[in-house]
């Protein structure tokens, strides 16, 4: 390891292993990942090849790490999520709608090129703890508000969550498929037509 980056680790109190995944989630968000290889984050470390593989049991492991990192410190960035009881069920949808939004585009750059890797994806998915993830809080936030009944008893707070889910989904992947830059949404038209469907009646 070079002497800069060995002092670069000594002054974040990271470990190795948190460099290494720091340097991937970096490089990710600025390149990409198709093309990404072991030798290039190795060299953007400052740590030989081989290194790599003492910590993850390859690449594959690696990118679906600093993926989850990179979701993890851009949902730190964008700040807490509503309370149930709290505000209106509107704004309080409105805000989950634009932070799934401002999430998926903040990952756009690093899933570019993941569609063709089935296997860094599976292991993204599996890294996450259970409730860790922004559609497992908003299905909470959403069996919450049933419960305090500002949400019909008989509603489905799963398929209301696969809606808002998939209206970010739907976004970033037409961005992925047709590289270009994904198409506005109209967040109060979302939050009204899951609305129409489970508010009281």
């Amino acid at each position: 390891m070079s002497p800069r980056k060995a002092a670069a680790l000594r002054d974040g109190d990271r470990t190795l292993r948190e460099h290494l995944i720091a340097t991937a989630d970096r490089m990710m968000s600025e390149r990409g990942a198709a093309g990404l290889t072991v030798r290039a984050i190795a060299r953007e470390a400052g740590v030989a090849d081989g290194v790599l593989y003492n910590h993850f049991d390859g690449k594959e492991e690696l990118l679906a790490l600093a993926l989850h990192a990179r979701v993890l410190r851009v949902e730190r960035e964008l700040g807490p999520l509503p309370e149930p009881g709290a505000g209106t069920l509107a704004a309080n949808l409105r805000a989950h709608v634009e932070h799934g939004l401002a999430l998926h585009r903040a990952l756009l750059p690093a899933l570019a090129g993941l569609t063709a890797r089935p296997d860094v994806l599976a292991r993204f998915a599996a890294v996450h703890e259970p409730g860790e993830t922004w559609h497992d809080r908003l299905h909470a936030y959403l069996r919450a508000e049933r419960d305090l009944g500002r949400v019909a008893a008989d509603a489905s707070p799963a398929a209301a969550t696969s809606m808002i889910v998939g209206v970010c989904h739907e976004a970033v992947l037409s961005a992925l498929l047709g590289a270009r830059e994904p198409a506005p949404v109209a967040v109060d038209e979302v939050v009204a037509t899951v609305l129409h469907g489970i508010a009281p009646r």
